[in-house]
């Protein structure tokens, strides 16, 4: 199959053509021909299979130039909306289309200029497109077709009411499409309350995961973590290396400690200006990074082509993440590396993770790393615990009436527990049966 299979218009093929693409993806071949019928579709692929030329394509066949604000699509972070805004200009770029990128950090008078021109396409985050919409520079009455990319991102509780006021005042009529790599049951309940009658299409063939991505768990003390990342990063010497952590503030701890170690790591996180996004992100695109520590929101957009190694510096809690933080590499079927640093609780966390994706990740030796000795804090907060677990030990026994003899028999009674006085309740009188 080729795009010249599908009805799209012929602008849009010639835009095909410039960038060189032949065959469509899986989710390509299964979205397109559904899209262009105005039907909803609610479509599951993994990372790195061509989602926003999946949805792009159609919809840049399906508006009309001049009708303006006819089309929105929502992401959950800038990077994405920049990456998706692109995207579409350069397959659309014979269409005679405007797409404006709408999204927080940048400011609002830029924005508004742009909108002032009514473009077509509008693509952007959720709180900056309600923002314009109440200033009067945009309008949600004339949406033909509404789009939400990773759509499990943006209906989780953080943008979950941004998108239901949205959607709420697009027209009833509008063609609604929801991608994600990732979608629960609970996820898709809810979008469907935004859609009619959807035609739901899964091209995640097998396990969840990238199939290509080489993936491994190093176990490690809590207070190791920060020694053996510098020792992978310094011993593997990875081409370009996504660092994965849960806080903003491990994030930039991380990229203080490995620039003094010399390693090239610079940090992107949420609470960063946007000046400083766009200068982190464009390094990336152009090669110009070693490493690369981000936050898991923040993550969300980074499409380049050339990541080799993603590390989960912190377990993430939600199975569903890790798929998208190792999706990162492997891009367009190329292979990657995921290495993840569990620490000795995180067993049972590991094990959601394996069951989510269907996949057993091996465990990886590392024998030349020499653990680090255990801190002097750990050590004192584990021997109080120790000290309080005894205290309340003693207490409960002493409670029940029990003592603990120093030379107890353990082998005749339980634990070395000797009774001092019969239970204060006891079974007691006859048994009443039939007889």
């Amino acid at each position: 199959m080729t795009f010249d299979d599908f009805d799209l218009v012929e602008d849009v093929l010639d835009g095909i053509d410039d960038e060189g693409f032949v065959h469509p993806t899986m989710i390509q071949s299964m979205l397109i021909p559904v899209a262009l019928t105005g039907k909803d579709v609610l479509g599951q692929a993994k990372t790195g299979t061509g989602k926003t030329a999946a949805f792009g394509l159609p919809l840049l066949s399906l508006v009309d130039p001049g009708d303006g604000f006819a089309a929105l699509v929502l992401a959950p972070t800038r990077e994405l909306a920049l990456q998706i805004t692109a995207e579409l200009q350069t397959l659309g770029k014979h269409s005679g289309l405007k797409v404006c990128a709408v999204y927080g950090g940048e400011p609002i008078e830029k924005q508004a200029k742009r909108l002032s021109q009514k473009p077509e396409i509008i693509v952007g985050t959720p709180g900056r497109v309600m923002d314009m919409e109440r200033r009067g520079y945009l309008r949600f009455d004339r949406i033909q077709v509404a789009i939400l990319d990773e759509v499990d991102r943006m209906l989780d509780i953080g943008f979950r009411e941004d998108i239901r006021q949205i959607l709420g005042v697009c027209p009833k009529d509008r063609q609604t499409i929801f991608v994600s790599a990732t979608l629960t049951p609970e996820i898709e309940k809810l979008a469907r309350k935004y859609m009619n009658d959807p035609e739901k299409l899964v091209a995640s063939a097998g396990s969840l995961t990238v199939s290509v991505v080489e993936q491994h768990y190093l176990t490690v003390q809590p207070w190791d973590k920060k020694r053996l990342l510098v020792h992978l990063l310094t011993h593997e010497e990875p081409a370009l290396t996504v660092v994965f952590c849960r806080l903003k503030r491990v994030v930039d701890d991380l990229e203080k400690l490995l620039q003094s170690k010399g390693i090239d790591a610079v940090a992107i996180h949420g609470d960063m200006r946007q000046s400083r996004r766009n200068s982190v992100m464009g390094k990336l695109r152009t090669g110009k990074l070693g490493v690369l520590i981000a936050s898991d929101l923040a993550s969300r957009g980074i499409d380049v082509e050339g990541i080799s190694h993603v590390i989960n510096y912190d377990l993430p809690e939600d199975p569903d993440l890790y798929i998208h933080r190792i999706g990162r590499t492997a891009r367009a079927g190329r292979g990657g590396i995921a290495w993840s640093l569990v620490t000795p609780e995180q067993g049972k966390l590991l094990t959601e993770i394996e069951t989510r994706i269907n996949t057993h990740i091996p465990y990886m030796a590392y024998p030349d790393f020499e653990p680090g000795p255990e801190p002097d804090s750990v050590r004192q907060k584990r021997e109080l615990d120790a000290m309080r677990d005894e205290r309340s030990k003693q207490r409960t026994l002493e409670r029940m009436g029990k003592v603990l003899p120093k030379d107890a028999d353990e082998s005749k009674f339980p634990g070395g527990v000797v009774p001092t006085k019969l239970p204060p309740k006891r079974l007691g009188g006859r048994i009443s049966g039939r007889r």
